[in-house]
């Protein structure tokens, strides 16, 4: 085996041995959130148990989003973590049907998961007790020799050697295969008991595409009534007056031609105005740039006009459908506009890339934090935009930053 090979097998076996001690520690912690659930069930017919059981599901939902976060490396993930209680009462809290594959996994958690946790972990450090064990004979006394395979003692180098090496060539065998096996199978048992039905699959996907049809339908009529007020505040303004000077132009025309010029200038003005106006509404419904540029050009140019300093990573696409073009490019606008205008940032980074089947973009900013939809952030709007096309908007902005806003979009037509 050559070494790059070698390191390879090394670091999985290490990731796995990390996962099982992850897994042991969160296993003996649901062992006491377990107790504390069925104390707090049995104590629900004194009243008691109604105070401490809803912190309790809580907690187990913090648990196993966690654990549903970190399957993706072992087993595929079940789905997205199914976030946290909203403050209900504790009936409500257990009609919840996520919670009910929360109890179905802790109490399997708590026993299999310690138990084969320590087991992956320990077996990873074992070549080094076994190494450790066999270089250091000379510690146990003389008459009580030791003895670590096939009760044959180690009172020298010679028995160290015929009976300390295969044992560590075992042990070492075992470093490398035993944790990630027992990684898979942890995750795998997590994946089984943590995963949704097909049923409540389907009912939270019917429940996803009623909420993004009504926030479409929402974003559609906001967007046809604020091109109405753009058409009718400015560009057919404009054209009134433009109407208007081209009459007074051919009135005045009969009994004073040398004036008609003035007048024609102003109207020449008033229509290169308009026009002007005109193409910013077109551009706000499909900015140009998109149809001569692509996404990743268009970003771009975006990124050379920012008022605060901004990189880009912008990967090949490929293939992008208009309206998630469409989605993506003002998404990133707006999180770049409420950098310069809200959060103070010095720098700004943005990365765009395909993911899976369809586009990833990531804004990252310096700033102050704190960004919240229903400032006047325009964060809302994004995010029924982005609904809008199946996509999902994450915003992280902790107070004193740095500011994440993460767009996915799905390509598939």
């Amino acid at each position: 085996m050559d070494l790059p090979k070698a390191r390879t097998y090394v670091a999985r076996s290490a990731r796995a041995a990390g996962y099982c001690a992850v897994t042991a520690g969160r296993g003996l912690a649901l062992v006491v959130l377990v107790t504390v659930l069925v104390c707090s069930a049995v104590l629900c017919l004194a009243g008691v148990g109604l105070l401490l059981l809803p912190p309790g599901l809580r907690l187990l939902r913090r648990l196993a989003d966690g654990e549903r976060a970190r399957l993706g490396r072992w087993a595929p993930a079940p789905a997205a973590p199914a976030g946290p209680h909203p403050r209900r009462r504790p009936r409500e809290l257990l009609s919840d049907p996520a919670t009910g594959r929360d109890l179905r996994w802790a109490p399997c958690m708590a026993i299999s998961g310690t138990l084969l946790g320590l087991i992956g972990a320990a077996l990873f450090v074992f070549p080094a007790a076994v190494l450790v064990l066999v270089c250091l004979w000379w510690l146990f006394p003389a008459d009580e020799p030791i003895k670590v395979m096939m009760n044959i003692p180690i009172d020298g180098w010679g028995p160290a050697g015929y009976v300390g090496v295969p044992q560590l060539l075992l042990s070492v065998l075992l470093a490398l295969t035993a944790p990630p096996l027992i990684a898979r199978t942890t995750a795998a048992s997590s994946r089984r008991l943590l995963a949704p039905s097909a049923a409540s699959v389907l009912a939270e996907r019917v429940a996803a595409l009623d909420r993004t049809r009504t926030g479409a339908i929402s974003a559609h009529g906001d967007e046809l009534r604020r091109i109405e007020r753009d058409l009718h505040d400015g560009t057919q303004a404009r054209l009134v007056s433009l109407a208007m000077q081209l009459g007074l132009a051919e009135r005045v025309l009969r009994s004073d031609p040398a004036a008609v010029g003035p007048l024609l200038t102003r109207a020449r003005e008033g229509a290169e105005e308009a026009m002007a106006e005109l193409r910013e509404v077109l551009r706000s419904v499909y900015p140009p740039v998109l149809a001569d540029r692509g996404l990743a050009g268009a970003l771009s140019a975006v990124l050379a006009r920012c008022p605060v300093p901004a990189t880009g990573r912008l990967g090949e696409l490929g293939d992008v459908p208009a309206h998630v073009e469409v989605a993506v490019y003002f998404a990133v606008t707006e999180a770049l506009t409420n950098a310069a205008k809200h959060s103070g940032a010095r720098s700004v980074e943005v990365s765009l890339a395909r993911a899976g089947g369809g586009v990833r973009a990531e804004i990252t900013d310096d700033g102050r934090g704190g960004a919240a939809e229903g400032r006047g952030t325009g964060l809302r709007g994004v995010r029924r935009r982005v609904e809008a096309v199946d996509g999902v908007l994450r915003v992280q902005s902790p107070p004193g930053g740095p500011t994440v806003i993460t767009v996915e979009c799905p390509c598939a037509s």
